[in-house]
């Protein structure tokens, strides 16, 4: 099994917070959480997490064994979950490497307070792994 990436990703997005701690976008009731990042099946198990910073929440994808797509650093790449298949923008950071982040929030204006973030990644992660709700076609009503 490979190395979970949870300290690289809190160091590294801790120093970036650093840099941005004055910009207006940052939300002051928020601070860096990586949370528990997993192996997920639904992504030939790779690194799934959801980073909480206060200009973002994003959903974050690291690379757990060599069958890494080789995209272009600042191209999108779509993964498919049972829920359905979201756009990633591949990125890069010191000390991380490359890896692959959906926008969540951003700026995070919505929430009030940390716990807030969190419930809310923590229900992301858990509808991304369910699959996509489908609903019945409407009934049409005084038609014959």
């Amino acid at each position: 099994m490979a190395r979970v990436p949870h300290a690289a990703l809190q160091s590294a997005w801790h120093e970036t917070a650093k840099r941005m701690a004055d910009l207006p976008l940052c939300n002051p009731a928020l601070s860096v959480e990586v949370l528990a990042p997993r192996q997920s099946p639904a992504i030939d198990n790779h690194w799934l997490t959801v980073v909480i910073a206060p200009w973002t929440v994003s959903l974050v994808i690291l690379p757990a064994h060599p069958r890494w797509p080789e995209t272009p650093l600042g191209e999108r790449y779509a993964w498919r979950f049972p829920s359905g298949i979201y756009e990633f923008l591949v990125a890069e950071m010191a000390g991380v490497g490359r890896y692959h982040t959906c926008s969540l929030f951003s700026p995070p204006s919505e929430f009030g307070a940390q716990h807030e973030a969190r419930m809310t990644a923590w229900a992301v992660l858990a509808a991304l792994e369910r699959p996509a709700l489908s609903l019945p076609e409407p009934e049409r009503i005084g038609q014959s």
